[in-house]
């Protein structure tokens, strides 16, 4: 557990040890220094101490960040998703992805099946284990993502580029829920090209990839963009009816037969 908070920040003391960079030190200064006096620390056990308590504030501080800059939003957790449901889907393969191997190797992981399956819900809890696990993380879905991209500055462009180039994982969900023209498709190979062996993407689709060219229906890329995409990745199916369908029917249901008071 935490020491309580200093009850005087403006300690000329504490002030200092904020500006060297030890703000969980400086917080509780006045309980670190209690406790060693009550427990009689040694110089090694103050400084131990204080370099746990440093260590716990910096390691939320960073997931907290990851967690803002990923944009995750709201998702069920994988205790909820119904394996059985889908009539098919390659449960060791995405049980196998969790354990983030893929983005270690710098490989990527495509997830294709009609609507309501739980494409997105599996992306953001493997992209939240990457989170936790200290990975760099964005998710984005493709028409934000596009839009993002499609600015009139070269410069500003090319420091996006470089922005959703950086991350260990980025996440493009929903391609293919609408249709781009040439300069949408050309976006999107730039991305898959500069991440390509060096970092990992994680794509949710509800087309197969012989109708991306509906999805991009002028563009000349595709080809070139499928090819650096499925090299080097785990491409799972899903099939079935729609989840959110069933979940509706069984509202409705329980609304009917729900006793009126």
């Amino acid at each position: 557990m935490m020491p309580s908070p200093n009850p005087n920040p403006t300690n000329p003391l504490s002030l200092q040890l904020r500006s060297i960079g030890l703000p969980a030190t400086a917080q509780n200064l006045d309980d670190f220094i209690a406790r060693a006096t009550q427990q009689r620390w040694s110089p090694r056990s103050f400084l131990e101490e204080i370099a746990r308590a440093e260590s716990l504030v910096k390691t939320q501080r960073s997931l907290e960040r990851r967690l803002r800059q990923a944009q995750l939003g709201r998702f069920k957790p994988m205790t909820d998703f119904d394996w059985c449901w889908p009539k098919k889907i390659d449960r060791e393969l995405l049980e196998r992805a969790f354990s983030l191997d893929f983005i270690s190797e710098h490989r990527n992981l495509i997830l294709i099946g009609s609507n309501g399956l739980g494409k997105t819900m599996i992306a953001k809890n493997i992209a939240f284990t990457a989170i936790q696990a200290g990975f760099s993380v964005l998710f984005r879905n493709a028409p934000d993502l596009i839009a993002d991209l499609s600015c009139d500055s070269p410069l500003l462009r090319r420091r996006k580029f470089l922005f959703y180039s950086k991350p260990h994982l980025l996440c493009i969900d929903e391609v293919g829920y609408l249709t781009y023209d040439a300069h949408a498709a050309d976006l999107l190979y730039e991305i898959i090209n500069r991440r390509y062996e060096q970092r990992s993407l994680l794509v949710t689709s509800n087309r197969p990839f012989q109708d991306w060219n509906l999805i991009f229906p002028s563009a000349t890329s595709i080809a070139t963009t499928l090819d650096r995409l499925t090299h080097h990745a785990d491409i799972t199916l899903l099939d079935g009816d729609s989840y959110r369908v069933r979940e509706s029917e069984l509202e409705r249901k329980a609304r009917r037969i729900k006793p009126n008071k």
